[in-house]
């Protein structure tokens, strides 16, 4: 493999080249994502701006770009909806500190354990959420705060799209959000090579907008204010107090473990898209931490490191820091020299792309990854992804992590029992496999007392992985048992003693650790 040497002019211009890219695709997604989350759009270009300038410089990942990320928008609608957007910047703050906390004790590692089962179920949840509320949007309808009502109301809203009440512009909406897909979907399919890096979600959203201002439609528009600084909310002294109630600091940390999985993951596959640089996990979390205190103290959107907006990063040529950097140069350009060009845009087309998101986010192939593995991964998919839907997202993560946690107990715990019985009844020959825990003590034990006395009892324990002292205890005693009803027992475990010979003599032994 040749190794190519890019000299640091080179290097400059690919990375103007990848972050004007990456500005345009980041654009449309930090205003969907912002209304999706129920805040105004210019809060998620905030957070997009501090994504790139601020995380960018400190970033564990140089070529990963943080941002409002879908994954996030669902949790904080539910947190906005029941406490109010001013307690979004308080309980953020709590998180990123949870996050910068992690990163310093060097806990980046641990977010990377979590199951796929729980990821991919996790993902496909979201993308269910997001489609089910952003499609009341695209008919510039106000979603409701759960998921399943969303899911169940489609047909209604769909109904009033095609029947539209008098006065009512329901219609007129859904026609520029079709207008959207149709767009997208195409330039998707036949976009030339030549412009493949312009993305498709403006494209669309161009499109849209200018249907939208050259018709004049009475539909619903972005509203960015002409001074950003006015939408900052900086957390006042009593919603700081107020956060630190055990129901706030439970939403903090449920943003905290989500955006740090998907910012770590979205890294870990920025990694495996490129070559030149890799992921210091640790200092990623406590960038991604640093970065959401910043947008906590202002009142903005959550980040995460999005995979979106990274391989789109790597794929125009990005090869430093500088490109996630600039991106964010370009959003707090754009809003402060013409935010009337933002205004223009309608709602409806924003939230047609995130519907497209949303459904891109419930990737068939995940699932059929997992059936690869058998039933359980399945099962723990479908119960993160039920649980998300019909409770809320935090209950569906948790609802996972705890069966995987389950799974693995069951699997490292496994156990097997063969007794053999010589033809004249005489002996027996007992055969122990896998690991002797105190979880398969009963089964261990409720064989081995099936056993008739007076027999010669020989208890294979070679093939053995693992016995604790539970186990160990428990055979004492039922040897001492079996002798006393004048049984013979023999102990055949020379093997699993010679392999934790060199344990035994440190002191440090794994048999019945």
């Amino acid at each position: 493999m040749k190794i190519r040497y890019i000299k640091p002019k080179q290097s400059i211009v690919n990375d103007l080249v990848a972050s004007f890219v990456v500005f345009l695709v980041a654009l449309p997604l930090c205003m969907g994502i912002a209304i999706a989350s129920g805040v105004p759009p210019s809060l998620g270009i905030i957070t997009g701006i501090v994504g790139g300038i601020i995380v960018g410089t400190v970033a564990g990942a140089p070529l990963q770009v943080s941002g409002p990320a879908a994954g996030l928008a669902v949790i904080v609608w539910e947190l906005v909806q029941q406490y109010g957007i001013e307690m979004l910047g308080p309980v953020l703050l709590l998180a990123g500190l949870f996050q910068l906390l992690a990163g310093v004790f060097k806990l980046g590692q641990v977010f990377r354990a979590i199951s796929p089962a729980v990821i991919y179920g996790m993902l496909a949840g979201i993308g269910v959420l997001i489609f089910a509320s952003q499609f009341h949007v695209m008919f510039d309808s106000k979603p409701s705060a759960h998921g399943i009502n969303n899911l169940i109301s489609i047909p209604s809203e769909i109904y009033k799209a095609i029947f539209p009440d008098q006065g009512s512009n329901h219609h007129i909406a859904g026609i520029v959000a079709a207008i959207t897909m149709i767009a997208l979907i195409l330039w998707e399919k036949f976009k030339p090579k030549r412009l493949k890096l312009i993305p498709g979600a403006l494209i669309a959203v161009v499109i849209a907008t200018l249907v939208a201002t050259a018709l004049k439609l009475p539909v619903q528009y972005v509203n960015v204010p002409d001074n950003l600084v006015n939408t900052v909310q900086i957390p006042k002294l009593e919603n700081l107090i107020s956060a630190l109630k055990p129901q706030m600091l439970t939403e903090a940390m449920g943003i905290a473990f989500i955006a740090s999985a998907e910012s770590l993951l979205s890294a870990a596959a920025v990694d495996r898209l490129q070559f030149e640089s890799k992921t210091n996990f640790d200092r990623e979390l406590a960038a991604q931490g640093f970065g959401n205190m910043v947008c906590g103290a202002l009142g903005a959107l959550p980040m995460t490191g999005v995979i979106v907006r990274s391989s789109v990063n790597v794929e125009a040529g990005g090869k430093t820091r500088l490109s996630a950097i600039l991106h964010g140069v370009w959003l707090l350009a754009l809003v402060a020299a013409a935010p009337s060009l933002l205004n223009m845009i309608p709602t409806s087309s924003l939230a047609a792309i995130l519907v497209v998101t949303g459904y891109k986010l419930v990737k068939v192939e995940n699932l059929r990854k997992l059936q690869q593995y058998g039933r359980i991964p399945v099962f723990i998919y479908f119960a993160t992804l039920g649980g998300i839907i019909t409770a809320d997202l935090l209950v569906g993560v948790l609802l996972g992590l705890v069966l995987s946690v389950f799974k693995l107990i069951y699997k490292v715990s496994q156990l097997n029992i063969l007794i053999d019985q010589d033809e004249n009844n005489q002996r027996t020959d007992v055969y122990l496999e896998g690991m002797a825990t105190f979880i398969r003590l009963p089964q261990l034990a409720k064989v081995l007392e099936q056993i008739p006395p007076g027999k010669e009892i020989h208890l294979h324990l070679e093939m053995l992985t693992y016995i604790d002292h539970s186990c160990l205890d428990f055979l004492s005693m039922w040897e001492k048992q079996q002798q006393n009803k004048g049984s013979t027992v023999v102990l055949q475990w020379n093997k699993l003693i010679e392999r934790y010979r060199k344990p035994l003599v440190t002191g440090r032994s794994s048999l019945a650790a």
